[in-house]
């Protein structure tokens, strides 16, 4: 009796499982048209204010002697990496 259970549960109920979340996984929602451009619009929205703070820290700093260096560091070369093959696939996604 055990033998067959076992059996009904490999043959059975482990594909029927499998088959199941196969099926949850294909009708997950993906990214619309809209998500995309919002997505797009906030990446644009944090290049500019990325770029407005590295300007407010350099007047603080010119201002001030005994202003820290702030902890992130502009124009870091291992940043601007990844940025930059952000911005590829971007450009890449846009041009079809």
């Amino acid at each position: 009796m055990e033998g067959f259970l076992a059996i009904i549960c490999i043959f059975v109920v482990l594909p029927g499982m499998i088959f199941h979340y196969v099926t949850k996984w294909k009708t997950a929602p993906t990214l619309t048209q809209g998500d995309e451009e919002m997505l797009d619009e906030l990446y644009r929205l944090a290049r500019r204010l990325d770029e407005r703070m590295d300007t407010v820290e350099r007047l603080v700093a010119a201002d001030n002697d005994e202003f820290a260096k702030p902890r992130l560091i502009a124009d870091q070369e291992s940043d601007n990496v990844k940025l930059a093959e952000l911005e590829r696939m971007m450009k890449e996604r846009n041009a079809q």
